[in-house]
């Protein structure tokens, strides 16, 4: 025998008990057509079976119905009643059943399987989804024909980032199915970033109250795609409602449980529901069924369980049966007894879309195949000899294990099996709801089917979609896609959907839609306004084309060319008492240096290379040491000879030519060693500087060594200071041209422009930098040129008169006639 359990009666009538009386007996309400279908459809496969002499010989099966009223209580009382045997005892079957069809609810398979399952009764369950029941180790004899909501899981969050929907909400039925479908389907849209903006839950038994505050949620929430992982009569309450209240615009996704539900189907539903999308089991057309079901009549078998109800559906009165007391319900309608079901055109007898009832079909044939196997000791269609075992014999564990083993091909050619989980191979249809005809109709738009180290197959037919929005594929999400140059940034107590588009900082990029970050630039690139494409930076150095290039240029050459003209003058005035009193040697070999300080400003104008790099700080540290070198032979000199003056000082007389190149030579050799070291350890080389500016690399010449480059200034530095306190202890040495103080000026202005270069140069940006070291050369040199040697040149060509030995030493006469 094989018992069934079906919702044949989907609501519970609860009664308070009062404990003053006998609990009333359980009664239900709402008569489902498509569960009374799938007690049909069991029915009609054990007659199947008996009739095919390869299945069973000489042996029928047997089968008791119950009603679970959709109660996981009442389930549990249904499935006690059918283990513990019938309650006729002159009963031919044995009094435990072989196995068990139950349940279509989750939860009341949860009940059954954890009740029963001690007890080694295999369960099959023909509708009940639950993940959770494939968890061996608890529940040892549930097997199923629908595919686990582990499969349906991940066939749902395929269809998610199919769409590109990022921002859903989801409706659960508050039991283990609605339940633990949600939190599987969570943790994979999870992995592919989908936010769930609200959970809603209902359960057909909930109060109105509970129902409008799940409608509120929808009606406040920006979602335009929702899930709803819930059973047709625990969603239908909810439907009713929001088709009352007008909410239009959603995409609906469903499961299984309800996309092929023969009562939402309706014009009225579609209004808010149209183009719904879900994966819909497979389906099968069952030859012979609607003749079957059409020859359902009460007047057949009276005792039959439900047909009465049955038949009160299907053509509104109550049969008169010859068991109805006389003035009992009085008040129902009675038939005539004419009544007939052979034109009635309801979708109860289209049996062209048959889901449920096929599994329910496959699994009364797995559990004929493990009886067959069990009885016979080989499977369906081999050479029947005789039963090896006796039926009274027959044990449930048994059953299980030759029922986790079948493996059978049956009349579609459909490959029926259960795995190590007890599950079958997971294959869905993908469902859309089109209105054709004035009526709902189921469209199959694509397939999922699972592969091997659980992997699937999606497939999709776009074009034959119906969408609520028509043919437009409908987009949900929190924020809408960044556009390129910008990054998403996460709203502060929202899902990760939910961010602002914050446009990228300078010097990173974001050249694709819907950035996570923005990417840095390489250093020799810059960001563009827009911030999606990296630029090369602009490469900045002191050319000779712009105007300050132009300025130092003219400049330098200007210098140059007075320091040469003054040169000329002096060689051509040479026996002239001014350029005689200045020591014509000095004075050319400072013009010389002079000359080349002038022109060391060009080396540091252009695009540095090694060469001009190691130039232009050699040659300006050269120079200048050669400058001030001679600048201090003649401060020695003008001390020296005034000196010389004084009786018994013999130290004067001893520094001549020879001494001043001594002094000069020497001075300049030390700067010459220290540049050499320089170019040999740690030579200055091109380098490009980025910190100064973000949109600009600064070419400039690196020093190699900080401290050889300080060292070069320092040395010219000391020389300067040297020179300085020399001119002026002697700037009051008695002379009518008292070239003591001349240099006295020319130090202070070369130590004040030195000074000041230092903070200058280390606070300039970018090719400035180079500009302020220019000036310092160029203000410099120019400083030490015009207080040097302008005094001379001015009497020599403009002041002729005073360029006599006797102007020269009128000053000293007078100065000593006061002393």
């Amino acid at each position: 025998m094989i018992g069934g359990i079906f919702p044949v009666f989907n609501k519970e009538i609860g009664s308070t008990p009062t404990f003053e009386r006998e609990a009333q007996t359980l009664k239900c309400a709402g008569f489902d057509l498509r569960a009374f279908r799938w007690t049909q459809v069991m029915i009609f496969a054990i007659e199947e079976i008996n009739n095919d002499l390869s299945f069973l010989p000489n042996i029928s099966l047997g089968y008791r119905i119950l009603n679970s009223c959709a109660s996981p209580t009442n389930t549990l009382r249904a499935a006690l009643t059918l283990v513990s045997g019938p309650e006729e005892r002159e009963s031919p079957c044995p009094s435990p059943i072989s196995a068990l069809v139950a349940e279509s609810g989750s939860s009341q398979s949860l009940a059954v399987a954890e009740t029963v399952g001690p007890f080694q009764v295999p369960i099959v369950s023909y509708f009940s989804t639950c993940a959770c029941l494939s968890n061996r180790a608890k529940y040892p004899t549930f097997f199923r024909t629908i595919p686990s909501d582990y499969f349906q899981a991940k066939a749902l969050a395929a269809l998610v980032e199919h769409f590109g929907w990022q921002w859903i909400g989801v409706i659960q039925s508050d039991n283990d199915y609605g339940r633990g479908g949600i939190q599987a389907f969570t943790g994979e849209v999870k992995k592919l970033g989908v936010c769930i903006a609200f959970v809603g839950t209902v359960l057909r038994t909930y109060a109105k109250d509970k129902i409008l505050a799940v409608v509120e949620m929808i009606k406040l929430s920006t979602v335009k795609v929702i899930l709803a992982f819930v059973p047709e009569g625990d969603f239908y309450p909810l439907m009713k409602e929001v088709v009352k209240q007008n909410i239009t615009g959603i995409q609906w996704i469903a499961s299984e449980a309800w996309i092929t539900a023969d009562r939402p189907s309706t014009p009225d539903m579609y209004q808010a529901f149209g183009g719904a999308l879900g994966f819909g089991l497979q389906k099968r057309t069952i030859p012979n069924l609607k003749q079957f079901l059409r020859g359902i009549s009460p007047y057949t078998d009276t005792s039959a369980a439900f047909v009465s109800d049955f038949w009160k559906v299907m053509v509104g009165c109550y049969p008169l049966l010859p068991a109805d007391q006389k003035g009992t319900e009085a008040t129902k309608e009675k038939c005539t007894g004419n009544e007939t079901l052979v034109n009635s055109q309801d979708d109860f007898f289209n049996v062209t879309q048959l889901r449920v009832s096929y599994n329910v079909h496959k699994a009364v044939y797995a559990i004929a195949h493990a009886l067959h196997q069990l009885l016979f000791c080989q499977p369906v269609g081999g050479i029947t000899v005789r039963p090896c075992l006796n039926i009274s014999q027959i044990q449930p564990k048994q059953v299980t294990d030759l029922l986790q083993g079948v493996n059978f091909k049956n009349q579609f050619e459909d490959n029926v099996f259960f795995d190590a989980n007890g599950d079958p191979p997971a294959f869905y249809d993908i469902i859309n709801w089109q209105l054709i005809d004035g009526k709902v109709q189921h469209v199959t738009v694509g397939h999922f089917s699972s592969a091997a180290h659980e992997t699937y197959k999606i497939k999709i037919q776009k074009e034959k979609i119906v969408w609520r929005t028509g043919k437009t594929v409908p987009t949900s999400m929190c924020s809408n896609v960044c556009p390129v140059g910008t990054r998403r940034a996460q709203q502060k107590g929202n899902p990760i959907c939910c961010f602002d588009c914050i446009l990228c900082a300078d010097g990173t990029i974001a050249n694709s839609t819907g950035a996570a970050d923005c990417t840095p630039c390489p250093r020799e690139y810059w960001s563009n306004e827009v911030r999606d494409e990296c630029i090369p930076k602009t490469i900045e150095f002191l050319t000779y084309q712009e105007p300050m290039g132009i300025a130092i240029t003219v400049l330098s050459l200007l210098g140059a060319s007075l320091s040469l003209a003054t040169m000329i003058i002096f060689i051509y005035y040479r026996e002239t008492p001014v350029i005689k009193a200045s020591n014509s040697e000095l004075s050319c070999f400072l013009l010389l240096s002079l000359l080349l300080c002038f022109l060391c400003p060009l080396t540091f104008i252009g695009r540095p290379t090694v060469y001009t790099c190691m130039l232009r700080h050699t040659a300006f540290g050269v120079t200048f040491a050669l400058c001030i070198s001679c600048v201090l032979g003649k401060t020695i000199v003008v001390v020296t000879a005034f000196k010389a003056r004084y009786r018994g000082n013999t130290f004067g007389g001893k520094f001549g030519i020879a001494q001043q190149r001594i002094i000069v030579g020497s001075c300049t050799l030390i700067q010459i060693a220290i540049c050499v070291l320089w170019l040999k350890l740690s030579p200055p080389f091109p380098d490009m500087v980025f910190r100064q500016s973000n949109k600009k690399i600064v070419l400039g010449c690196n020093t190699g060594s900080e401290a050889a480059f300080y060292a070069v200034l320092g040395y010219i530095g000391i020389l300067a200071l040297i020179c300085l306190v020399l001119a002026f202890l002697a700037r009051k040495l008695p002379d009518n041209f008292n070239e003591a103080k001349l240099i006295t000026f020319s130090m202070l202005i070369f130590c004040a422009v030195w000074i000041t270069f230092i903070p200058a140069y280390v606070s300039s940006p970018g090719k400035f930098t180079v500009a302020v070291e220019i000036f310092a050369i160029l203000s410099s040199t120019f400083g030490l040129f015009t207080c040097i040697f302008a005094p001379k040149c001015y009497i020599i060509l403009f002041k002729p008169e005073k360029n006599t030995k006797k102007h020269v030493k009128v000053k000293t006469l007078s100065e000593n006639r006061i002393s």
